[in-house]
């Protein structure tokens, strides 16, 4: 099987498992991070082949449907790419960004090791923010059945994985807590540009909401 055929098959295997899903993980999302990485690879001269397997398997089992299992994600992609007999350097390549992606509290470094690794965690952060950013958090929130906003709540700044991952403050929180942290984290040049205007968007989206929160407009 040629790496075409691979992509292929693995994209079908992927909208088959996440098709149809209600907290903003779904195959559209990952539709999305695919084209982005996919794109974001041709400026920066990075293996393609690589670049699409793990922007595809990103998500296949992420931790926050898997009782915090950080390692669930990795483990369901080895078992598909084994499958397609994909050589075991490029598994390892691929498991390694999937362990590696996820943004993991304020204080919680997650440097990728890779060119490859890097693409691939810019084009899911992209899709973290702006407009879709903003719907997609929402969806989250709406899912784990979190409040909106409270004042009387505010943003934490998380020290470990622990913390971060045992969070359940409201999705306003979540602005503060990581998607307005991420423009300063992208790690190409390419996705930095794209970021500066969808981090505007969503200044001037919260702006907007504190002032309707608070009667001002």
């Amino acid at each position: 099987m040629d790496k075409k055929q691979i992509i292929l098959k693995t994209a079908d295997y992927v909208k088959e498992k996440l098709g149809g899903e209600g907290s903003g993980h779904d195959w559209w999302h990952i539709y999305r991070v695919w084209e982005t990485a996919v794109k974001i690879a041709a400026w920066e001269k990075a293996d393609r082949f690589i670049v699409e397997l793990a922007a595809l398997l990103h998500d296949i089992a992420d931790w926050k449907f898997n009782d915090g299992d950080a390692k669930a994600g990795s483990r369901k992609a080895r078992e598909w790419l084994v499958s397609l007999n994909v050589d075991e350097a490029a598994i390892q390549h691929v498991c390694q960004i999937i362990d590696d992606i996820s943004f993991k509290g304020a204080g919680v470094k997650t440097a990728m090791k890779t060119a490859e690794g890097r693409i691939v965690q810019d084009a899911d952060r992209l899709d973290a923010i702006g407009a879709i950013g903003i719907a997609r958090a929402f969806a989250y929130g709406g899912y784990k059945e979190r409040e909106l906003y409270n004042p009387e709540i505010k943003p934490e700044f998380h020290n470990s994985f622990e913390q971060y991952k045992n969070s359940n403050g409201p999705t306003i929180n979540h602005f503060h807590e990581k998607l307005l942290l991420l423009k300063d984290l992208m790690n190409t040049g390419t996705a930095k540009k794209i970021a500066e205007e969808r981090h505007r968007y969503m200044e001037n989206y919260l702006q907007r909401f504190y002032d309707e929160w608070e009667g001002k407009s």
